[in-house]
């Protein structure tokens, strides 16, 4: 591949990376940033470019991993995170994450080929940025004053399940997996951090689960002279993620979802113009 393709993969890679823990919808900007200036459908081709903008932010997921290896370890038994010999009876766990994720993942199927064929269009991303600022503003206006679960061992099943079915709107791109959830779980008496927490973790498999469905799906159109663009976007999603998950949870606490979303607000308004007018 020519050097400005690979540097496209690379500012994509960036966009993503720097946008994946912020409730601002990382696919959505990918989406603007690609179809507005970096056009990557004319040389990759429709569903492989849609395909890179799914299968990128698995280097965001590595990123995850890599902060968070205690607790990730710590859902399957592997490893003891609080250092007391406690049961995985009454703790986060594995099957949190399960029944958190199943709904989005029952949608996602039900629904991938309208998604790909329809909402990766920047006027539908303008529609998502402002249904997710209204969610994200309700959230910070309606949460009790006082958090009810303060950690994740506080989650339950249920309350785990109501955020999974919050995060199903985040199938539609621009609406943001960590602003639902983030917003699902606040609204529901989660607090802000350790909502932002149980977002990351769930988003591991998922990625990983959307990323080998859309390559298998749109595997007849892809091909080997595309692997040096999808590891350069892969790499740099990565790289840039690592830069700025511990900066996002440590903002998070602070100030909330608000300032989220008036930057969706005047991004949808500016996107607006530059569409519509």
């Amino acid at each position: 591949m020519e050097i400005i393709e690979l540097l496209k993969a690379l500012i994509l890679g960036f966009v993503e990376g720097m946008t994946e823990f912020a409730p601002v919808s990382s696919t959505g900007h990918m989406i603007i940033v690609d179809d507005m200036w970096l056009k990557t459908e004319e040389f990759l081709g429709k569903y492989p470019a849609n395909t890179f903008k799914i299968v990128v932010q698995l280097g965001s997921i590595l990123a995850v991993i890599v902060v968070m290896w205690k607790r990730m370890l710590s859902l399957v038994g592997l490893y003891n995170i609080d250092g007391q010999s406690k049961s995985m009876t009454g703790r986060f766990n594995l099957m949190h994450v399960i029944v958190g994720m199943l709904p989005a993942v029952v949608l996602g199927f039900a629904f991938k080929d309208f998604i790909d064929d329809h909402l990766f269009k920047v006027e539908h991303v303008i529609y998502a940025l402002v249904a997710g600022a209204i969610l994200m503003i309700a959230a910070d206006k309606l949460a009790p004053r006082r958090p009810k679960v303060n950690s994740l061992d506080e989650i339950s099943y249920g309350m785990a399940f109501k955020v999974g079915l919050v995060q199903c709107l985040s199938l539609w791109p621009g609406f943001s997996r960590s602003g639902a959830t983030i917003s699902g779980g606040v609204l529901f008496g989660i607090s802000h951090r350790v909502a932002a927490d149980f977002t990351f973790i769930m988003a591991v498999p998922i990625m990983a689960g959307a990323s080998l469905v859309s390559v298998l799906k749109n595997w007849d159109t892809l091909s080997m002279d595309y692997l040096g663009f999808y590891v350069v976007g892969f790499i740099s999603s990565f790289v840039f993620a690592l830069l700025s998950i511990k900066f996002f949870l440590a903002l998070i606490s602070k100030v909330k979802l608000m300032p989220f979303a008036i930057y969706r607000l005047v991004l949808a308004a500016i996107l607006s113009v530059i569409i519509f007018m």
